[in-house]
Order: structure tokens, then sequence, then C-alpha cells
């Protein structure tokens, strides 16, 4: 019987642990796509407890302890930080079976060397160890890091924000990591959402130095925008999307559903789509002219409690996979940008794995033959970054794609702690090829396959976004 969380976890095979220990565990990590906050990397913070760092802000976690019947005030509410652990200690337990389970003590013996299991008769031992070492100056952000090997972390990062921090940190030549920002504008295709929407695009306008009056206006403003996020070394965009679109319309017809919105009035669901499209098309041809790399981020259905949205606002564990057509729009949407060759290159990431062999099929229609898997199914995202979710992924890439032409994997975090994950993904790639191998599926070419492993950990997403990192 395996030990929990042992040397060969979720290594079935000698070839598998050859392949991981021998070569993915060593590989750095390149995290093109994170919530991290920039200013966090800025300041060097330090954090005054385990809960600082752990729990605060992660839906993941606040999920998991609603279901295990904690009380709101102990998750988000006014408990101290103590109690908030303490909650967090008696759910783990009950987590077993969900990847919560692994990440959490795969953090505290990365970090911490703490190999017990936490539960709520352990917590306070845990809580006082964590508390010893979260002074020692291998715990600051920028350290925490280094210890992991990150060399590029990608925020997330509105339009309108002044990149102050990632300003800072690009000048700072004590930061050992790459910190660029991430293009996000969906709040300005949330036309939809009436006067948060107008509002938005005054504050767009302000950073832009720029009156939104229109289409025109917008569109320059969207442009001077990208243009100072490319100085300040973004090469990545993104965009949420609950379904793909594809409503196409002229100028004019989008210059007028802007400013029926502009004006308070309400929109059809084929009127805000044909203006996400107009915009979607429009952000995808700059992204191609800046060589930058276009997200899609498809299929969450966000904020479904109203009355928790009211009371704790958006990204707080109230979100769920969405079953939307997707295959249809998104296709005619890359083929609008492709049909004038401007599409840019593009990662897909779609949250029900119900669409996992459309998607793999789907990207083999947009390669070009310009840059290697130009065109990318994203990896396992938010509800699928288990061991399931990971596995069916890369299986359907695999079968229908070149699985040895994938980026891999990002941790999608908004925690400092969460680059274990890293490992728990190339511990079931390894897996995977290793498990081909030896049921002679695969040759077991160990230059071949290291190389594959080394590629999907590593070398193809630093080929693909080819972002200047600081040992360059």
């Amino acid at each position: 019987m395996e030990p929990f969380l042992g040397e060969h976890f979720l290594l079935r095979t000698e070839t598998a642990r050859e392949l991981y220990h021998n070569h993915a565990a060593r590989m750095p990590i390149y995290d093109f796509h994170c919530h991290l906050p920039p200013q966090e990397i800025a300041t060097d913070r330090r954090y005054a407890n385990i809960s600082e760092i752990w729990l605060h802000g992660d839906h993941y976690k606040w999920r998991a302890m609603r279901t295990n019947g904690i009380p709101e005030e102990r998750i988000t509410g006014k408990a101290d930080d103590r109690a908030k652990f303490q909650a967090w200690a008696e759910t783990v337990p009950r987590t077993i079976g969900n990847p919560l389970y692994h990440w959490t003590h795969m953090e505290l013996r990365r970090f911490f060397g703490i190999e017990d299991l936490l539960n709520p008769e352990s917590a306070q031992a845990i809580w006082d160890r964590t508390a010893e070492a979260l002074p020692r100056p291998d715990f600051s952000v920028r350290r925490l890091l280094e210890r992991m090997q990150v060399k590029l972390v990608c925020t997330t990062d509105d339009p309108a924000d002044t990149l102050e921090h990632h300003r800072s940190i690009a000048g700072d030549d004590q930061c050992r990591t790459a910190v660029v920002p991430g293009f996000r504008p969906d709040k300005a295709l949330q036309i939809g959402s009436g006067g948060t929407f107008r509002g938005y695009l005054d504050h767009l306008g302000a950073a832009a130095g720029i009156e939104i009056s229109g289409l025109t206006t917008l569109k320059d403003a969207l442009s001077k925008r990208i243009e100072y996020f490319h100085q300040c070394g973004c090469r990545i965009s993104d965009h949420a999307l609950t379904e793909a679109v594809a409503a196409e319309a002229s100028d004019r017809e989008v210059e007028q559903i802007l400013k029926k919105a502009l004006t308070g009035t309400e929109l059809t669901c084929h009127e805000v789509n044909q203006y996400v499209t107009h915009m979607l098309v429009y952000l995808g041809r700059e992204y191609r002219r800046h060589n930058w790399t276009m997200q899609l981020h498809i299929g969450a259905l966000r904020n479904n409690n109203s009355r928790m949205f009211q009371q704790l606002g958006p990204d707080s564990g109230f979100d769920c996979m969405a079953d939307g057509r997707i295959a249809t729009p998104l296709a005619r949407l890359l083929d609008t940008l492709d049909r004038t060759d401007e599409l840019p290159r593009t990662v897909i990431y779609i949250l029900n794995p119900r669409d996992n062999d459309l998607i793999a099929s789907l990207i083999g229609c947009f390669q070009d033959g310009s840059t290697p898997g130009k065109v990318q199914f994203g990896s396992g995202w938010w509800f699928n970054d288990q061991k399931d979710g990971m596995t069916r992924q890369m299986l359907a890439l695999a079968n229908m794609g070149l699985l040895s032409r994938f980026i891999g994997m990002l941790t999608d975090s908004r925690s400092f702690l969460s680059f274990p994950r890293h490992q728990y993904f190339r511990r079931l790639l390894c897996d995977i090829i290793g498990g081909w191998a030896e049921a002679g599926e695969a040759p077991r070419d160990m230059q071949l396959l290291s190389g594959m492993v080394e590629d999907i950990c590593w070398n193809n997403a630093k080929s693909y976004f080819d972002i200047e990192l600081a040992e360059d």
C-alpha cells in the first residue's frame, strides 16, 4: 500500500516515476494565468498567520466549508483568523475525494514541512508551527515564488488599471520572477449591466484620456490602453464568457446598440450578443496586431445565489458550470478572425467537461503552421483542475491533437501557496505518458518521452508566449 502523498503519489509505473522525478519535478513554473495580487509582489508582502495566506479570498475552501455546515461568520464573516482556521480544520477531513484534501496537505508539506493531517485535533499545533515559520525570510511573497521556481507570473488586470505595481516590480532588480499584466476587458463587454456598464465606460475613458460617447471612442480608449499595457510588458489577454457568441452586426448596428445602452434603454439578448461579438472581433484583431495571445474562458455561470451576491459580491463561491451551446458560435467567431488572417494565438478553456472532445477537435480547424499549437485547448480549469478533470482534458487533446505541443498547467489562483498544483498536474502527466510506455502504447524511449514531458511542463509555454524573463 502506498503511503499518503508518498514519493510516488499518483505515479503508478516505474516509467512514470522516472519521468517525474528526473524531469518534470525539476522544471521551472511558467504561470501564464492567475489572480495573484501584483501589489503583494511589489511590496514583498508577509503574512501574519496561515489564514491570511490560505483562507482570505479562497472561494474553493469557502464552498467546502459551507457544504460542511460552517456558518458564514466563520468563513467570510467577523470571526477572527484563528476561528476561521479552526473551521477549515473541521472541514478538511470531510474533503477526502476532493482535490482540496490533496492540495491542503501538499502545501503544508512543501512550505512548512508539516506531514501531520489537518483536523480539529491537530489544528492548534499546526497553527503554532505555521506561526513560527511565517516570520522567516523565506516566507515573503517573492521568496515563496523563488522557492517554487516560478519564473513568470501573468496577473489578471482591468484595462483601466494603472499597472503601477507592475511598473514597480519591473524596475526592481531584486525581484527574480517576471510579473506581467494580463489584459481582461470583461467590464467593457458587459453591456447588459445597465448603469454599472455606463459607469465603467466613464472610468475607462478617464484612464485613456478619452471621453467615450460612442463606438469609435470606445475602441480608441481600448486601443490606447492596449498600447499602455504593451509598454508595461503585457502579451496576454483574457475573456470570461458564459457562452460563446457569434452574432455578427455592422458597425452602424453596433453603434446604435451602444447608444441605446448609454441612454439606459434595455437591450435584447440578441443585441447584447451582437455587441459582444463585434468587440471580441475588434479586440482579437488588436491582439494579433500586437502579437498577443488571446485566452477565452468559457462556461462559468456566475453569481447564482442572488442573496449571497448582495452580501458578499462576486468570486465568493456561488458559480457553477454552464451548459450552453458553444461549437457553432465559437467556430464562427474564430473563423471571422481567421478569414482575414487576424486570428491571434488563442487558448480556449471550457468549464463543462462534456465539451472536452468538442474543443479538442475544434482547435485543429484553426492551426495554420505559423506557431506550434497556435490554438490551444487550455488545461483543466476551475472545477476541472483535479485528477479526473486534468486527465480527461489531456486524453481528449492527445486523442485528437498533439499533446506534445500542449502549453501545460496554470494556477488560476489567488494564493501564493497554490503552486504545488503544478506538481499535481505534472505527476498526472507523467502517469499518463509512463502508462502508455509500459502498456506498449508508446516506445520506452526515455529521451523522446522526457523531452515531451519537459516541453509540456515549461518549454512549450516559454516558446508560445515569448515573454522576456528575468534571467533573459
